[in-house]
């Protein structure tokens, strides 16, 4: 039986007067944070929440917002994150979905948040602010820091990430302790963290990299975190001399190599960049090894499984290759198959499937769709299209045992590190006023790594406005989701079957 905290918790508190947290504002040592997860879990204690009750929290990213995650844990509940760009009618959803006990949402979202907790039938509702206020902190003022942490097995739900579908609502990754405790404890061997590590963490905390990938990692090695609340380019070059780690999307490297005073000097201290939630163009990956003298290290993994390849750490004796994703972690299984389930031979592009003990055990409410995505003999479908080995586009042969991620086979997006599902952009887009149909895509930019493209259809003798269509979206949706480019065309193209055919699409406006 292992709890998350307890044994992350066994970890930092070795060293207990180490700063663990590190803000523009003020420091936060571990057993500060440690004080007040206590605090957190004594209060969650008080509301008498029933056995894998799920706390669902929309909030700005703050050391209290950490310490809420924690205590979610340590007290044995079920942590449910929800990214602060949802919109009222998303977040609906969630809450109806999830039927979460607890929701702690923003102070300015409260006067809508309270309304549909009631309409939701969640018991409680919390407010926490961006400067780590609200009714959360006054509730908890009186509870005791001493807390006794739950005894949770192995297989008990620790999180559920929503992660959206290409034919439908999104779905809840149900992730236990043990998923999240195998992940952690293999990437802090794989990339060497150490006690004296300091990592630069820019990240939201409402997703698997930031929260995870990144909490976890300095957690469970003890190191101290530099938070910053975004990405802040004047930030990143004012704390990366006294730092030995960051983590980003590619929209954070793109960001920084376009200022001249990121160099070799300011990040003397720096032994690791990470890049991942994105695809990093091989233009950003080479201009950063030229500048920096050494290679960002690009890994692959999902809400639902946690890392499940890296490039090397050690590169001595072995390269990191830009446009792959390395080698399988290890005690993670991969496997790329055809339309058949035969095993591909190096170079041929296949269906990506996994295999470990990181690998969740489903998708909340949905046991139907968690059998689809799994095979017979139990290896979770990515739904990713990738290749062993074979040649990077410059000619460079590539080891046979590095993955490449080549396609995606359910249209997936990743928009600045965020997933972004077609399907659900498109029904928003077909209900507006004029629409005939609408084919959302996704096409290579520079910044975000792919850009959201809507293709539309307008009805018979309907003059359709592209720039009134995109703000009547943007109070929709999450800003990330919202098309950059909204293009009118007379037809979409199909094929004999009827289906959109979305390559023709990337072809045509991708020029």
């Amino acid at each position: 039986m292992a709890n998350l905290y307890t044994v992350l918790s066994d970890r930092f508190l070795v060293n207990p007067s180490r700063i663990a947290l590190k803000t523009p504002d003020n420091t936060w040592t571990y057993q500060q944070l440690h004080n007040l997860v206590g605090q957190m879990a004594n209060w969650l204690d008080t509301l008498a929440l029933a056995p894998g009750a799920r706390v669902a929290v929309q909030v700005e990213k703050t050391p209290q917002a950490l310490a809420l995650y924690l205590a979610t844990v340590r007290a044995g509940f079920v942590y449910l994150p929800l990214n602060t760009a949802y919109r009222e009618s998303e977040i609906a959803y969630f809450l109806d979905n999830a039927k979460p006990a607890v929701f702690v949402c923003d102070t300015n979202h409260f006067v809508w948040a309270q309304p549909l907790s009631m309409q939701s039938g969640v018991a409680h509702t919390a407010t926490l602010d961006a400067s780590g206020q609200g009714s959360l902190m006054t509730a908890i003022d009186t509870c005791e820091s001493d807390y006794s942490d739950a005894n949770s097995r192995d297989d008990d739900l620790a999180a559920i990430l929503y992660t959206s579908g290409t034919t439908g609502r999104s779905k809840g990754a149900m992730l236990t302790h043990s998923n999240l405790i195998s992940n952690a404890q293999t990437l802090n061997d794989y990339w060497g963290w150490q006690s004296d590590d300091v990592l630069l963490h820019m990240l939201p905390i409402f997703h698997i990299h930031g929260l995870f990938v990144a909490c976890h990692g300095a957690l469970y090695a003890g190191a101290q975190m530099v938070w910053l609340p975004k990405l802040d380019v004047n930030a990143a070059l004012k704390y990366l001399p006294s730092c030995t780690i960051m983590m980003g999307v590619p929209t954070y490297y793109v960001r920084l190599l376009a200022e001249t005073a990121f160099d070799r000097e300011l990040t003397q201290k720096m032994r690791l960049f990470v890049s991942g939630s994105a695809p990093l163009l091989i233009d950003t990956f080479q201009a950063f090894e030229q500048r920096m003298g050494q290679a960002i290290l690009e890994r692959y993994g999902m809400s639902e499984t946690g890392m499940l390849t890296s490039n090397p750490y050690q590169t001595e004796s072995e390269q990191r290759i830009g446009s792959t994703v390395g080698k399988p972690l290890p005690g993670v299984d991969v496997r790329v198959v055809d339309d058949n389930q035969n095993t591909c031979v190096a170079d041929q592009v296949g269906h990506i499937q996994v295999k470990g003990p990181n690998v969740f055990v489903g998708y909340w409410e949905m046991p139907e769709k968690t059998r689809e995505e799994f095979t017979a003999d139990g290896w979770f479908k990515t739904g990713d299209l990738g290749r062993w080995g074979g040649k990077t586009a410059q000619g460079q042969s590539i080891p046979a045992n590095y993955l490449s991620i080549v396609g995606r086979s359910k249209d997936l997006i990743i928009s600045g590190g965020f997933n972004v599902y077609p399907k659900e952009i498109e029904t928003i887009i077909d209900d507006m006023t004029g629409v005939l149909e609408s084919a959302v895509i996704g096409l290579p930019h520079a910044d975000f790594g792919e850009a959201v493209v809507a293709v539309v259809v307008a009805q018979p003798d309907v003059a359709i406005d592209t720039e009134q269509l995109q703000q009547q979206l943007k109070r929709t949706l999450a800003n990330y989701k919202v098309p950059k480019e909204i293009h009118l065309v007379q037809a979409l193209p199909r094929n004999a079957m009827g289906k959109v055919q979305k390559n023709l699409l990337r072809e045509q406006f991708s020029r």
